[in-house]
């Protein structure tokens, strides 16, 4: 039988905020899978945090940015090996610069092999590295194209985001602000419904009827409730639908529309740190 190790469990405690038994036992049936010893604490019922991905990361700075037109942006991050160097005020300056590198191009290997000081983002990496003691390197790096995007980075540059609006019309720089500063708070999993990957919409109506049959519902009323269920969690992940932050119950699709009714977010992009 597998054992846990009190690493996996302090690890999965601080990954879900399930007590240390439950942690353990749930690591224990899954044989040490992480992710299926989170399944099972949900399908047991145990509040699990949602927003996981940002519990876990190197350092460094996360840059969001957009042209000077606002029909392009880009996140990036710049990592580095400790927050001494993430705070340090050179090395964000530089992830800054290499952020406007960034939005001539379109992936990863042509931003390396931009210039930067008379050599290439890659090389400039590398001389950086020296200078600071610690191995530099990009990690997330995204762009996002729309008739109209904005920025938001969170304090600290731990977080940032940027979202695109169907059109530049009076009032899209602060809709597509709120909206960036939306998808930093609330972390939505996907656009909207539609845009949520089959296997977890089927994951998530598996733990739904776990859960409900687990309460005694009866088996015939429980895929209409598992449906409703299901509704719920695209209300609470679906970017479109969350409630905006700034009054928690307006759905974000009518924020944007209370602006202009012919408006629309049509993406977003989200790192953290």
């Amino acid at each position: 039988m597998y054992k846990a190790t009190a690493a996996e469990v302090s690890k999965l405690r601080n990954t879900t905020g399930a007590g240390m038994m439950d942690s353990k036992k749930a690591l224990e049936e899954a044989e040490g899978d992480f992710e299926k010893a989170i399944e099972i604490l949900r399908k047991k019922g145990q509040k699990v945090a949602a927003k996981r991905a940002d519990r876990e990361s190197v350092e460094g700075a996360v840059i969001a940015t957009v042209n000077a037109d606002h029909t392009k942006g880009v996140v990036i991050s710049l990592n580095c090996e400790t927050d001494f160097v993430a705070k340090n005020e050179e090395f964000v300056a530089l992830a800054k610069r290499i952020a406007e590198i960034a939005l001539d191009g379109s992936d990863k290997e042509t931003l390396l092999n931009a210039q930067i000081d008379g050599i290439s983002v890659a090389e400039k990496l590398s001389e950086q590295t020296g200078v600071m003691g610690e191995k530099i390197e990009i990690g997330s790096f995204q762009t996002i194209e729309a008739p109209y995007v904005n920025s938001y980075i969170h304090a600290g540059n731990r977080i940032g985001a940027v979202a695109g609006l169907s059109s530049n019309v009076e009032g899209a720089e602060e809709v597509a602000k709120e909206v960036a500063m939306q998808v930093v708070a609330m972390n939505p999993i996907a656009l909207n419904e539609s845009q949520v990957d089959a296997s977890l919409i089927e994951k998530e109506l598996e733990i739904a009827k776990d859960q409900l049959r687990q309460e005694g519902k009866p088996e015939n009323m429980i895929d209409n409730i598992a449906k409703g269920k299901l509704n719920k969690f695209f209300k609470e992940n679906t970017l479109v639908h969350q409630p905006f932050i700034k009054d928690g119950k307006t759905p974000v699709a009518d924020y944007v529309k209370s602006v202009n009714p012919e408006l629309e977010v049509v993406g977003y992009i989200r790192y953290g740190l």
